[in-house]
C-alpha cells in the first residue's frame, strides 16, 4: 500500500482562525480537520511555525490517507 500526503497551512493570523476573544478558534480548526477526516485524510501531524518575535504564524497540519490505484494513476499521468 502507498499513501498520499497532504500538507496544509493556517493562517493563525487571520480572522478566520482567530475568535472574538483574540484567541485561536479551535472550533474552527476542528472542523477544517473533521472535513477532511471524512475523504479520508488522517492527521499525521501538527505543529506551528513562529516569526522573529516568537509570535505563532501557521499551523501546518501534515495528513495522509490510503493512495488508491486511480489517483496513483492519475499522479503518475500528471508528472509527465
Amino acid at each position: 500500500m502507498g499513501w498520499e500526503y497532504q500538507t496544509l497551512q493556517f493562517d493563525f493570523q487571520s480572522n478566520v482562525f482567530i475568535s472574538q476573544g483574540g484567541l485561536f478558534d479551535a472550533q474552527r480548526f476542528n472542523f477544517d480537520l473533521n472535513r477532511l477526516g471524512w475523504e479520508g485524510w488522517e492527521l499525521v501531524s501538527v505543529f506551528d511555525t513562529n516569526r522573529m518575535e516568537g509570535a505563532t504564524r501557521y499551523i501546518i497540519a501534515v495528513l495522509k490517507r490510503p493512495l488508491t490505484e486511480e489517483r496513483r494513476a492519475a499522479l503518475a499521468q500528471s508528472a509527465k
